[in-house]
């Protein structure tokens, strides 16, 4: 009977051999992530979905105030002629900014943008705050909601509004800001791969592929089941350009006026899609039990038994002072719930009924193996931490694997091609620089640049597209 039942749920799911793209909604919609709403393009957040996001956001938050940065909140609205201040910025959003026209039934003097993004908001707040060096680095960071008006969206991927976080920094000086954009970007590499097990590759975007307004943007790329890469966090040097445009001037210590120098970084709720794309398999959702909302489900074997639920609510009780853990009471067939929590990517489920009392053992299921480990009651609770840190440990080193085995090496266009259709993933492969080269790559392949690593390797000589002398070696990739 159990094994009817979880068929017939995970008859539910699509293969992700068979549709990738119906796989992945399929397992946000029936692991209770999200909701659609009546707005094209905006989702609803359901409760267990939120709680990763929740996770996510109180342990990166931690991790920013550690370091010195604190949390502060701007406007949703931005006044056009404000956006307008910083011409490279508003050019590069344009698209994709939604406009408010009318307050009630009056037509306002002004066009208000719906946040984008929050550069011109910070801009104005330092010019207004900052005048002597000893008001620096302002080390600030926000959470909220932003409004891009895309053309095709998915969850998690690519909506309408999404949350993020937002770093803005500023600085007295060039090497302050490089420093702060390189160690935020490694912030969010180890957050990427010790909490959300998520392995990631380090590198600068290239001229083309960079924040609009910024002298330098870098990022961290991942790569998910399909072989298809995301960016899962960018940090973007702005120099003193964003300084100049709205006149953030401060007295230094010899008392002359100079520009302060500015950060942007941020990451969001696409994080999400990454770890369902990377984790995931056609049972459902995986989690890594550090994001986990539930990292132990408690299911009551014959329950009706005596003696079992009682045991069960003081395993519950034992449990929930260290891990997060749920007991489900309710009158579900035991297999149903297995298959439940199994979608849910509920890292280990606890087994226990009267032979177990009786043996003074409880069994464990991993989530992510299937696993079935027999335990003793009198240790429960270390044996526990010690599965779930295991299980962490494998689900990154499984992607870690992945990673490497989709990443190529192609020095000829006909490699390159014959890469992506043979083993689509990561391709490294040399660039001389030019742009039209790196349009013409996307042209012919659909691949885009997605970064110039940080551990470069010399595969050639010479450019993957014109032939031509070329010293960046850099990683490709179709992408979300």
């Amino acid at each position: 009977m159990a094994k009817d039942i979880s068929e017939k749920l995970v008859a539910a799911i699509t293969s992700m051999d068979k549709d990738f793209a119906q796989w992945y909604t399929d397992i946000v919609k029936k692991a209770d992530l999200i909701d659609y709403s009546s707005v094209r393009g905006c989702m609803v957040l359901r409760p267990y979905g939120y709680a990763i996001w929740e996770l996510i956001q109180k342990q990166l938050d931690e991790r920013f105030k550690a370091s010195g940065h604190e949390n502060v909140y701007m406007p949703l609205f931005i006044p056009e002629s404000l956006l307008q201040k910083e011409k490279d910025h508003v050019e590069g959003f344009a698209p994709e900014v939604a406009w408010v026209t009318h307050g009630g039934s009056e037509k306002l003097t002004e066009r208000l943008c719906v946040r984008p993004t929050s550069e011109t908001l910070f801009c104005e707040h330092y010019a207004n705050i900052v005048q002597s060096y000893r008001d620096l680095p302002k080390l600030y960071n926000q959470w909220c909601s932003v409004v891009r008006w895309e053309k095709t969206t998915r969850p998690f991927l690519r909506s309408l509004e999404f949350l993020w976080q937002e770093g803005h920094t500023a600085h007295a000086t060039a090497l302050e800001a490089q420093e702060e954009t390189i160690n935020q970007l490694n912030e969010y590499a180890d957050f990427c791969e010790k909490v959300l097990a998520m392995p990631v590759i380090k590198g600068r975007k290239t001229e083309k592929e960079k924040f609009a307004g910024a002298e330098e943007t870098y990022t961290i790329e991942s790569l998910m089941h399909d072989g298809k890469a995301l960016q899962s966090g960018t940090s973007h040097n702005f120099g003193n350009g964003f300084a100049k445009a709205f006149n953030i001037q401060y007295t230094d210590k010899d008392n002359k006026l100079q520009y302060v120098h500015q950060t942007s970084w941020g990451v969001s709720t696409r994080l999400i899609g990454g770890i369902i794309m990377v984790h995931s398999d056609n049972n459902g959702l995986v989690l890594p039990p550090k994001v986990a909302p539930v990292q132990v489900i408690i299911i009551p074997i014959m329950m009706k038994k005596e003696g079992v639920l009682e045991k069960s609510e003081q395993l519950y009780k034992k449990l929930s002072n260290t891990l997060r853990v749920k007991l489900d009471k309710s009158d579900k067939s035991p297999g149903w719930k297995y298959s439940e929590y199994e979608m849910k990517g509920v890292p280990v489920r606890l087994e226990i009924g009267p032979r177990d009392i009786e043996a003074n053992q409880a069994v464990l299921v991993r989530r992510d193996t299937r696993e079935k480990i027999i335990v003793s009651l009198d240790n429960i609770e270390n044996e526990i931490q010690n599965l779930l840190d295991k299980i962490q440990f494998d689900l990154y080193n499984k992607a870690l694997n992945h990673m490497n085995n989709k990443t190529a090496k192609a020095e000829t266009m006909e490699e390159f091609e014959k890469i992506l259709k043979d083993n689509q993933g990561f391709i490294k492969a040399m660039w001389c620089g030019n742009q039209e080269c790196e349009d013409i790559v996307k042209e012919k392949t659909g691949a885009t640049s997605r970064c110039m690593p940080f551990e470069q390797e010399h595969i050639s000589d010479k450019c993957i597209c014109c032939g031509k002398p070329a010293e960046k070696m850099v990683i490709w990739a179709k992408a979300y």
